[in-house]
């Protein structure tokens, strides 16, 4: 199968457009969802946290912030409030963060359309499952600590890991990940970190199935709570990835069966075709990494294409990776 991707590659937007697989009138809001109610308050804690000038300043930001400090910052896990105090301050006045942080806010300088992007997905969110609770969100500069944060009660977005290319210092993680980080980026990241309060896995050891059916079910959920964004920002592949992976889907889907690969049960051959990799030389050097977690949010896909009385709720309960697979009847086509 080597060099099959160039191959497809060359033919261009053709093969884009037919393998992209979503109809643009999804982007069209549903009068039902519009109608729900979802208010997001958020905050941003990016100036507050900046002007602390000494361990006094910081016990004042903790105290004004309790559920931020408890939560995000896990204040419980100091010896005590000094330590964190002292180190909140090195962090605050430290000049590469200062810049990292004014790189920041130029980045977002329209929170309140950040802020109208949340509630519409939240929107979503709450459509599907009413049980939802929308949490606040605090806006960070995280240091480059932690991109996004969520539960029940808080939601923190490390915007510093979202300025883009132009940023004066950036993750520490490899190109093909770090390029995952861009504004375009962080609804998309928001929406996989809620999916995993309702995405119900098997208990008991994992198969390749089994975790491409969990990875696929995360990604629907994203794409129907961002209905109007593109699959290549959904997975954080290039367009010229993505076009490759459609032009060969039955290549792709055909090495898996060939090399009897989906009831494996080792973690290294799991994490070699689902884990990040810069791409997967075992079906051709130019196919990217997590190949098997785009596998199966096609086989997801399919399987909701088949059954259109199941809801986002009933899919994400479901854990019988092999009766999805199974009833979806998934089998593409080969080209």
């Amino acid at each position: 199968m080597r060099g099959v991707f160039r191959m497809a590659l060359g033919i261009g937007m053709l093969t884009a457009l037919a393998g992209c697989g979503r109809d643009t009138a999804q982007c069209e809001q549903n009068p039902e969802v519009a109608r729900v109610a979802a208010p997001v308050h958020m905050e941003s804690l990016i100036q507050p946290f900046f002007q602390i000038k000494n361990p006094a300043d910081a016990q004042q930001f903790l105290n004004a912030h309790p559920r931020f400090a408890d939560q995000f910052l896990q204040r419980r896990q100091f010896p005590s409030d000094n330590l964190l105090d002292q180190r909140l301050t090195q962090l605050a006045t430290n000049a590469g963060l200062q810049k990292l942080a004014r790189e920041t806010e130029a980045a977002f300088k329209d929170t309140a359309a950040l802020r109208q992007q949340l509630h519409q997905a939240f929107q979503h969110v709450r459509y599907e499952f009413p049980d939802f609770r929308v949490p606040p969100v605090n806006l960070f500069v995280s240091g480059l600590s932690q991109d996004v944060f969520v539960n029940d009660s808080l939601l923190v977005l490390g915007l510093d890991f979202f300025v883009g290319p132009k940023a004066s210092y950036r993750p520490n993680v490899p190109e093909y990940i770090l390029r995952r980080y861009t504004p375009a980026h962080v609804l998309p990241t928001v929406m996989q970190a809620v999916s995993t309060k309702y995405n119900q896995r098997l208990a008991g050891s994992p198969t390749m199935l089994s975790e491409m059916v969990q990875f696929g079910k995360a990604l629907y959920f994203t794409e129907k709570m961002l209905p109007c964004t593109s699959d290549s920002l959904l997975i954080g592949f290039t367009s010229r990835e993505l076009e490759g992976l459609q032009y060969n889907e039955a290549k792709v889907w055909g090495h898996f069966i060939e090399k009897n690969l989906l009831y494996s049960t080792t973690p290294f051959v799991i994490q070699k075709y689902v884990g990040e990799r810069p791409n997967t030389p075992e079906i051709d050097r130019t196919a990217p990494g997590r190949v098997g977690a785009w596998l199966g949010w096609q086989i997801v896909r399919k399987y909701m294409a088949e059954h259109p009385a199941v809801t986002l709720k009933q899919l994400m309960a479901e854990k019988d990776a092999q009766r999805i697979l199974t009833q979806s009847k998934y089998r593409p086509k080969k080209r």
